[in-house]
């Protein structure tokens, strides 16, 4: 069985994905963690624990006594069906076409008024539906409380109040999913509407029913999207001229009667009847103390001069512990035992009598290479296990909020925020995040910004010239890095902004989410997936690089073993490179062929320069004090924070854009603008550094 988990951003959803699936799917408290659907198996839970007092389903198991199979799939959070965002045609696509089996309707129990405007639109799609009433704990635990049974009846949906966060009520939920799956329970109520509306809904079902059951869809679903003016329902049925001008005629008639025009009269028509539901079904005692609790924070973490420099100052405390504190101290331990069991390994070799070669490959190549590279773990899972908490707390959504003015300046809304946020952690995710932007305008400009956000696949290359030339600031280093990247993109957008793309941004509304405390289950999964991403790279493409590599370092053209790697074949392609880098104030050809290996991945770089001077991570710092001056590190670091992002972002790029111009546009470009802006670090540095 197939089940749609469909609901409004910022009620749960995911975190319910989490508690049914057991998947590794990272939970955040603002829009756009949900950019596709994503699918996960119901995990078998047969002790069940019932802990809000309302019935059990009388019969989950099926004929044969066992648990059905079923399949979850997360659709994106919307408010509505209407086909406006990329994500309202995603779920609404899945919806009508796919047929699901089953829907579970999620509703944050603290806003029902809002939530239920879109079940409404789910009823109409006559698919076995089941209510998940989430965060009735925050409603328990502010004297507030909902009539389950009375609620069920108005809405004729099964409705189960849980607590996803807690993990509580999800077996019963189970059970009624399952339960009107397989006895194919439709919603008994579809009609909300009195009046004009009525009338008007009525005639144009009778008008279209033929063209709708021709097609699969709900007559009352299709009916309604018609009535709203849903432009893409009306090629869906192909309405003849006559059929149209009656259609017309009865939403004229409507609109006359109620003087206001047609999306407002439905709207209305929702909303009356959700608040005669809410008034029967819903006491409440007062705001919550969630809320009360949030806007007071609020007064301060969103205030109109204060907000960014909190911001600024949050991310700089957290740049300091993870590069100054504590994650620097757990990569020197790692390094240590990185180095004791290389230098075993090479004991072992050589004990055994191996060939020089071979020896060389996999103590200098494969060891020295990966090895560099895995020092960096504890810095990746130190900085993501803070943003992480800026997300599960609702922060994050504050940040976007208070950035939509900045953002507007340069064409964009606070919503692109969200996609340039994780960019930060990574580009693929980033740009892919891009298809929830409403604009097609706004996501393009936004895909080429993206990049622009220091990845974190860049901290180990930061991480390694910080600590050999700027030990005493590698907290500013960083600041200031990020904040280049973010200078550079913003006079981007206003080129763009004023060239290509010229228009104003969509409006921008967001939902801000009340304050909660981290969950400590979502935390620990972004960390894993971060971290098994990382250590997928290290043992993948880092891996194969890492050969490669070595291969080419070890022989020259003729497939000769040189003694000095500066007659290889790596040291003929820097050489070859070097003179168009020697602006910049590196000559080495070493470096240039470290950043060529950094377009399979940015953490390349650093196993790459490990792997051609022959060192480790601890004796590296000594290694890059013959290369570079701390002038021509700086300026190094501010090419590698610009150039071109890994091939994998690239292809991203072409995917979305569906366009490979665009992607090698992308490239060029940010080479470009990387040479020119590590150019005149180099040169007005050069004015005040001798």
């Amino acid at each position: 069985m197939i089940f749609a988990l469909a609901g409004n951003q910022n009620c749960g959803k995911t975190t319910l994905f989490n508690q049914l699936t057991g998947s590794n799917q990272h939970v955040g408290n603002f829009p756009g963690v949900t950019v596709d659907k994503k699918e996960g198996v119901v995990r078998d839970r047969r002790a069940a624990k019932h802990r809000f007092g309302h019935r059990r389903c009388p019969s989950a198991p099926n004929a044969e006594g066992q648990q059905d199979q079923a399949i979850v799939v997360d659709l994106p959070g919307i408010y509505s069906l209407s086909p406006y965002t990329s994500e309202e045609i995603v779920t609404r696509d899945f919806l009508i076409q796919e047929k699901p089996d089953g829907i579970i309707n999620i509703i944050d129990a603290t806003n029902i008024e809002r939530n239920l405007y879109l079940t409404l639109q789910l009823i109409e799609l006559q698919l076995p539906m089941v209510i998940a009433l989430n965060m009735m704990d925050e409603m328990r635990s502010n004297g507030s409380s909902v009539d389950v049974n009375q609620l069920e009846k108005e809405l004729g949906v099964p409705v189960v109040p849980i607590s996803a966060v807690k993990n509580e009520g999800i077996d019963e939920l189970i059970e009624h999913a399952l339960f009107v799956a397989r006895e194919k329970r439709r919603p008994e109520r579809v009609d909300f509407c009195s009046g004009a509306v009525h009338r008007c809904i009525h005639a144009t079902a009778h008008l279209i029913e033929d063209h709708a059951e021709r097609i699969g869809v709900p007559v009352r679903f299709a009916a309604t999207k018609l009535v709203e003016g849903d432009s893409l329902m009306s090629d869906l049925l192909q309405l003849n001229q006559n059929e149209k001008e009656l259609l017309e005629h009865s939403v004229q008639e409507m609109e006359n009667e109620l003087d206001t025009d047609r999306e407002a009269a439905l709207a209305d028509m929702r909303y009356t009847f959700i608040e005669s539901v809410c008034a029967e079904t819903v006491v409440k005692h007062g705001e919550s103390r969630e809320h009360l609790r949030s806007e007071r924070i609020d007064h301060f973490l969103t205030h109109r001069y204060l907000a960014i420099p909190l911001f600024l100052c949050a991310m700089m405390l957290i740049f300091w512990l993870t590069f100054g504190v504590i994650g620097s101290f757990l990569s020197d331990l790692l390094s240590i035992g990185i180095d004791f069991v290389t230098a075993a390994v090479s004991a072992a070799l050589l004990a055994y009598g191996i060939n020089p070669v071979v020896h060389s490959l996999v103590v200098d190549g494969i060891c020295a290479g990966v090895g560099s590279v895995l020092s960096f773990l504890p810095i990746i899972v130190v900085l993501f296990f803070f943003l992480s908490i800026l997300e599960d707390t609702g922060y994050m959504a504050r940040v976007a909020f208070v950035m939509d003015k900045l953002l507007r300046k340069i064409g964009l809304s606070g919503r692109s925020f969200v996609p340039m946020l994780i960019g930060f952690g990574c580009s693929v995710p980033a740009i892919m995040a891009t298809r929830t932007l409403a604009s097609d305008r706004d996501r393009k400009m936004t895909i080429l910004l993206t990049p622009f956000m220091s990845c974190s696949a860049k901290l180990p290359i930061y991480a390694v010239m910080t600590a050999a030339f700027f030990p005493k600031n590698g907290a500013v280093v960083m600041v200031s890095l990020y904040m280049m990247g973010i200078i550079i993109g913003v006079l981007c957008g206003l080129l763009m902004k004023n060239t290509l793309y010229q228009g104003n941004p969509v409006p921008f509304v967001m939902e801000l989410p009340n304050y909660r405390f981290p969950s400590p289950k979502s935390v620990g999964l972004l960390i894993w997936d971060k971290a098994k991403d990382f250590l997928t790279r290290a043992f993948t493409v880092i891996f194969i690089a890492t050969i490669v590599i070595w291969f080419l370092q070890t022989f020259d053209i003729r497939l000769n073993v040189v003694a000095d790697s500066s007659l290889s074949m790596l040291a003929d392609v820097g050489r070859w490179i070097a003179p168009v880098l020697a602006p910049l104030g590196f000559t080495d050809w070493r470096v240039s062929t470290a950043l060529i290996t950094g377009f399979s991945a940015k953490e390349a770089v650093v196993s790459t320069m490990a792997v051609l001077t022959g060192t480790n991570i601890a004796t590296l710092s000594e290694a890059l004090g013959q290369m570079f001056t701390p002038l021509s590190a700086f300026s190094f670091l501010t090419f590698t924070l610009l150039y071109t992002p890994c091939v994998a972002a690239i292809a991203a790029v072409r995917r979305e854009m569906n366009s490979g111009a665009a992607a090698c546009w992308v490239a060029l470009a940010q080479c470009g603008i990387a040479w020119v802006a590590a150019y005149l670090v180099h040169q007005i540095g050069g004015l005040f550094v001798r």
